[in-house]
């Protein structure tokens, strides 16, 4: 039998060779030199997005002074000015923390959830369905709370967060995203302190701040661009969680839901938190099968 030989393999074979060989004179080990090649890799791949969806293909200087900065950590997504998050467009101005896919995930799996619970709480006087009402606290860029008012045109959707300086940014994506902005509140708040005592939720999503500082995992690129307080939790990243555990269940429905992002080394505090504070609670895992987020249901 003939063998068919295709020569990008071949190319590709060489050039792997090519940094084998290399990584001999620099005295690398094989994963130093595979850690090596898909850095590169990525970096190549970011300057190319970079290009495409700010530049328009165009390698201008603007563009090249972008991938210098590129180089020396600044993210990708402060750089473009937005990333994508389900089906909408996250602006990015005045750098709110960058949305990640991990969170993305769970925010799915909330909108179901929010979807199914409408359909299956009809109003008392009419029968039909009520709109959801539901909080993003803690809200950053507001990725949480556009993409549930985007996916459910009718639900009622508030946005809380501290630092006054993203507030204008969460009102453009919500006007950029949402079909019906009036259906959307944002209230400059720390955590629940501006928000009246009767204003009630079916479902509060958060992402707070929940890095331990004694576990930072964190890259020195987000140390260096991110902010440190959408990042940090205080002791055992649990400071923050605590204070929105505590106030949520004056704030939700009967049987409401809150939905929480944080380390997989926090379930067991999770878990002892909600006891406290009058919650069941269930661990889920992201796309990666690490514990990323738990549903806390108001007993």
């Amino acid at each position: 039998m003939k063998r068919i030989v295709n020569p990008d393999l071949m190319l590709g074979d060489q050039i792997l060779d090519s940094f084998v060989f290399v990584s001999h004179l620099l005295l690398l080990d094989r994963t130093s030199l595979l850690t090596h090649i898909a850095y590169k890799y990525m970096k190549s791949q970011e300057e190319q997005w970079l290009l495409t969806e700010k530049y328009q293909g165009e390698k201008s200087e603007a563009f090249y002074a972008d991938c210098k900065a590129l180089a020396l950590g600044t993210p990708l997504g402060y750089l473009i000015g937005h990333v994508p998050f389900l089906d909408c467009t996250i602006y990015l101005d005045n750098q709110p923390l960058i949305p990640r896919v991990e969170t993305e995930f769970w925010v799915e799996k909330a909108i179901a959830a929010i979807k199914m619970g409408s359909v299956m709480q009809p109003s008392l006087d009419s029968g039909a369905a009520q709109p959801p009402r539901v909080l993003d606290v803690c809200a950053g860029s507001s990725c949480i709370g556009v993409a549930v008012a985007k996916a459910i045109p009718a639900a009622k959707v508030d946005f809380g967060e501290l630092s006054k300086r993203l507030l204008p940014t969460i009102e453009k994506n919500i006007n950029e995203n949402v079909a019906n902005p009036e259906r959307c509140r944002v209230v400059h708040s720390n955590l629940f302190q501006q928000f009246p005592i009767d204003w009630k939720y079916d479902y509060i999503l958060s992402n707070p701040p929940y890095i331990d500082p004694a576990i930072d995992r964190a890259t020195e690129s987000v140390k260096s661009h991110e902010p440190h307080l959408a990042l940090y939790g205080g002791t055992d990243g649990l400071e923050v969680i605590e204070q929105l555990t505590a106030s949520a269940g004056t704030y939700l429905t009967a049987n409401g839901q809150l939905w929480i992002e944080h380390e997989p080394e926090q379930v067991p505090g999770m878990a002892k938190l909600a006891e406290q504070y009058g919650f069941s609670c269930v661990s889920h895992p992201d796309q990666y099968g690490v514990l990323r987020y738990s549903i806390l249901v108001l007993q």
